[in-house]
C-alpha cells in the first residue's frame, strides 16, 4: 500500500508541473482515472473494469484538444516515471473498447493530438 500511495503521490507532483490553463482537465483528473489500472499497466493480465471505467471517464472528460493534449502529456509523464509496459498503455483503449484517437506510446507528440 505504501509504494501505491508513493506512486500516487509522484504523479501528482508531475500533474503540477504539466497543466494547460486552458484544458478542462488536469494531472489529477488523469491520475484519478486511471489509477485502478496500475497494476495492469505495469504487470499485464486482466483489466479490472473499474479500469475501464475510468478511461471512459478520461476519455469523455478529454472533449477538446487542448484537454487531449493535456491528458497526453500527462500519462506520457506519469507513464515514463513509473515505468509503464508501453505495449499494456498501448493495448489499454482496445482492451477497453475506447477509440481515443491516437497512439499511446511514449514517441507520441501530444502537441500534435487534435
Amino acid at each position: 500500500m505504501a509504494k501505491f500511495a508513493s506512486i500516487i503521490f509522484a504523479i501528482l507532483l508531475v500533474c503540477m508541473t504539466v497543466v494547460a490553463t486552458d484544458a478542462q482537465i488536469n494531472c489529477g483528473t488523469v491520475a484519478k482515472s486511471l489509477m485502478p489500472c496500475i497494476t495492469y499497466l505495469k504487470q499485464g493480465g486482466a483489466v479490472p473494469p473499474a479500469c475501464c471505467n475510468g478511461v471512459r471517464t478520461l476519455h469523455s472528460a478529454a472533449n477538446n484538444p487542448s484537454a487531449r493534449r493535456t491528458a497526453c502529456q500527462c500519462m506520457k509523464s506519469a507513464a515514463k516515471a513509473y515505468g509503464v509496459n508501453p505495449h499494456y498503455a498501448a493495448a489499454l483503449p482496445k482492451k477497453c473498447k475506447v477509440n481515443i484517437g491516437y497512439a499511446i506510446s511514449y514517441g507520441t507528440d501530444c502537441s500534435k493530438i487534435h
